[in-house]
């Protein structure tokens, strides 16, 4: 058994184990026009702005219901069971205080779907980041040459993070006017990976987890990526069992990152149990 504990509880009250990952798949995408930055006043209206055009691309991804409109898309999503689906939801979800957490006026995503459902068994594109053109300080009027956007899909268990690559980057090219001329290509991706909740692995961590939080961990899907697991199970032959102790609010991948010397404690308390139920 493989134990990793790059995952998060729901809260230190609610305790959760995390029963998979979504896959990921990331490009660029660079559009250019002219072989330079031109004056916007002398060339605007007669040159195509990649800004705009790139702004364009990237907005017909999705549609007024927040689904991702790339044909094939969903082609291999699997329809996750009611019954499954009414677990994900029988944690505990505060929306006033999930807004209030990340500082937002409004909760947003694909139609049908919940808050943790969106983030768990669906896929996702998101733009991770755009540029060109002039962003220094002060003004410059300038038509910029080329624009640039990074942009990643996460994935859900049976579609391919190399055939979602494909997708996007032919997506892309195609749908790019003649005006401007397109370079979309690959960073990385990995697959997305699910552990069954009847395993002993899982079994045992839910124990050690119910022994030091005094209540029965909910099971719930991971929305980040760990591309390793699909690789380690795939050479090793075995299953991967996830138990962290991080939270949501640790402010993962942004300036004031943290982790609480709570739930470090926690953890040093709650592995050894993991151990000595797996042994049973």
């Amino acid at each position: 058994m493989i134990l990793i504990s790059d995952s998060a509880l729901l809260s230190m009250d609610t305790p959760s184990l995390d029963t998979g990952v979504r896959g990921l798949s990331y490009i660029e995408v660079e559009v250019t026009s002219a072989a330079r930055d031109l004056h916007s006043g002398s060339y605007g209206g007669a040159v195509a702005n990649p800004i705009v055009v790139l702004s364009k691309m990237i907005a017909s991804c999705h549609d007024e219901n927040n689904h991702i409109t790339i044909p094939g898309f969903y082609d291999d999503v699997v329809t996750v069971s009611d019954e499954e689906r009414a677990l994900i939801n029988k944690a505990p979800f505060d929306e006033e205080e999930y807004k209030k957490e990340i500082g937002i006026k409004e909760l947003w995503g694909e139609k049908g779907y919940t808050t943790y459902e969106r983030t768990g068994i669906r896929p996702t594109l998101e733009l991770n980041g755009i540029w060109g053109g002039y962003t220094g300080e002060g003004s410059k009027t300038v038509l910029p040459a080329k624009a640039t956007a990074k942009i990643s899909a996460r994935l859900v268990p049976n579609q391919s993070s190399e055939k979602i690559t494909q997708l996007l980057l032919d997506y892309f090219r195609k749908i790019a006017p003649s005006c401007v001329t397109v370079n979309a290509f690959e960073h990385h991706g990995g697959e997305a990976y699910n552990t069954p909740i009847d395993s002993k692995g899982y079994q045992a961590a839910s124990k050690a987890l119910e022994t030091t939080f005094g209540k029965t961990p909910i099971p719930v899907r991971g929305g980040g990526s760990i591309p390793i697991c699909h690789t380690l199970e795939k050479e090793l032959g075995t299953q991967i069992i996830f138990m962290g102790f991080g939270l949501d609010n640790d402010g993962l991948h942004s300036p004031n990152e943290k982790y609480n010397v709570e739930n470090y404690f926690k953890g040093i308390e709650t592995i050894p149990y993991f151990h000595k139920y797996f042994a049973k």
